[in-house]
């Protein structure tokens, strides 16, 4: 690696972790209020902000959308990958630009035409609304790392089976599903991620009722300013570190096993 190739790379590697740092070294302040750098020592706003009902609540909500809407992108995600890469559909690329078109028209505007949507649907049931929305902005995540799979499948393996007698149900659930199990992993997981982390489109589908840890959190800033803002920004980065550790520890005994 060039000395221009380890600049850019230590240039990049701040910019990103940077940031990052500064909520984890505030919320640990022993001050009353958020302070650069910190003052002290303590742990006791990571307590009080987990003690905190509504930070409860909120959290619960998160859980049971990220997980309806990892659930629901693979439902949606995994025959909708296996149609584009394995059969000649009409209008595939159209089809694949539609589904990967969350990750280009900005999210709130996507936020926004669901709401819209909805309304006109007659629709009342706030944790529905969430789901099909997150599921929208999860789906291109999914698709993508299942059509990779695909790609790097042996579709021999899946002809034989059909020779043998399989059904396509038994081909999918024998051999192609061990193939693709990756790529269903880590769209599965940055699935949950990104959903437990949005906050476009909670802010237009949400209530008081159903209302995610990304909405109290912009809440909570603007009513009080005190170290446990920070504690809560860090257990949410916390989260998505160990849910991408957790894919990539799964994803590298899988990649051993093949190989061996």
């Amino acid at each position: 690696m060039s000395n221009l190739t380890r600049a850019a790379v230590l240039v990049i590697l701040f910019v990103i972790v940077a940031p990052l740092a500064v909520p984890v070294m505030m919320s640990v302040s022993d001050t009353p209020f958020m302070t650069f750098p910190p003052q002290g020592f303590t742990l006791r706003w990571y307590w009080k902000v987990l003690a905190e009902p509504e930070v409860q609540q909120s959290l619960w909500v998160s859980i049971r959308l990220a997980a309806a809407a990892a659930i629901g992108s693979l439902i949606l995600g995994i025959p909708c990958a296996i149609g584009l890469v394995r059969y000649r559909v009409p209008g595939r690329n159209a089809i694949l630009g539609l589904v990967l078109s969350p990750l280009i028209v900005p999210l709130l505007v996507t936020g926004l035409a669901l709401l819209q949507f909805f309304s006109l649907a007659g629709n009342r049931w706030t944790f529905f609304q969430l789901a099909m929305g997150h599921i929208v902005i999860c789906l291109p995540y999914v698709v993508r790392n299942v059509s990779n799979s695909l790609l790097l499948a042996n579709p021999d393996l899946e002809s034989a089976a059909r020779i043998m007698g399989a059904d396509r149900w038994t081909t999918f659930r024998r051999v192609t599903w061990h193939q693709i199990r990756p790529g269903i992993t880590s769209g599965a997981i940055f699935a949950f991620i990104v959903s437990f982390d949005d906050f476009p489109i909670s802010m237009w589908l949400a209530d008081a009722r159903e209302f995610p840890l990304p909405l109290f959190l912009e809440v909570a800033i603007q009513r009080f300013f005190d170290p446990s803002i920070a504690a809560l920004s860090t257990l949410m980065i916390l989260l998505a570190l160990v849910m991408i550790g957790v894919m990539e520890a799964l994803l590298g005994i899988k990649v051993r096993r093949f190989a061996g």
